[in-house]
């Protein structure tokens, strides 16, 4: 297994659709199994491909408190929502920024597992976010694309100025 670069706002490949993804075999499990590694060391509890530079269908959570839970979405489907919750919500590819999201409240997601098994998810609270989050990354969206154009502009720049500041400090240390 290997730890995976992700990529950060405001990188534009974060806008890159996604494409359906054709092949389940052994690359795609590999890849998968690189996309847990990368999204426990960060830590986090969702990555879609699209935040590891593959911009293709593909998702993995683990909502757990002990890491017991993982869940791969292979070409993942919202085929139902209902209600509404408002999180405050965190991203790998967004570091040190949170914001509050509204989003359903419960959904049902279809898609392939690690397998190309057909699954069907139902999910509420944690798992609902995180999943709605990673899908929003596979069409693209981040969700600081939520908040005000002007609030946008402010992480934008916070982001800029602490990438900035970490090439600095490796060049002093080189």
């Amino acid at each position: 297994m290997a730890k995976l670069q992700i990529l950060e706002f405001p990188d534009e490949r974060l806008r890159t659709k996604a494409a359906p993804i054709e092949v389940v075999d052994d690359a795609l499990r590999s890849l998968i199994d690189d996309m847990f590694e990368t999204m426990y060391d960060a830590p986090g509890i969702g990555l879609a491909a699209t935040q590891v530079n593959v911009h293709r269908r593909l998702l993995v959570a683990d909502v757990s408190e002990d890491r017991s839970e993982p869940l791969v979405l292979i070409n993942p489907e919202i085929v139902e929502r209902d209600g509404v919750q408002t999180c405050s919500e965190g991203c790998l590819s967004v570091p040190t920024i949170t914001a509050d999201v509204t989003r359903a409240e419960r959904i049902v997601v279809t898609g392939l597992d690690r397998n190309g098994e057909s699954i069907r998810v139902e999910a509420d609270g944690l798992l609902a976010v995180c999943i709605q989050h990673e899908m929003d990354h596979l069409q693209g969206k981040l969700f600081v694309d939520y908040l005000s154009p002007l609030k946008r502009q402010m992480v934008r720049k916070k982001l800029e100025k602490r990438a900035r500041l970490e090439r600095e400090h490796a060049e002093v240390r080189a």
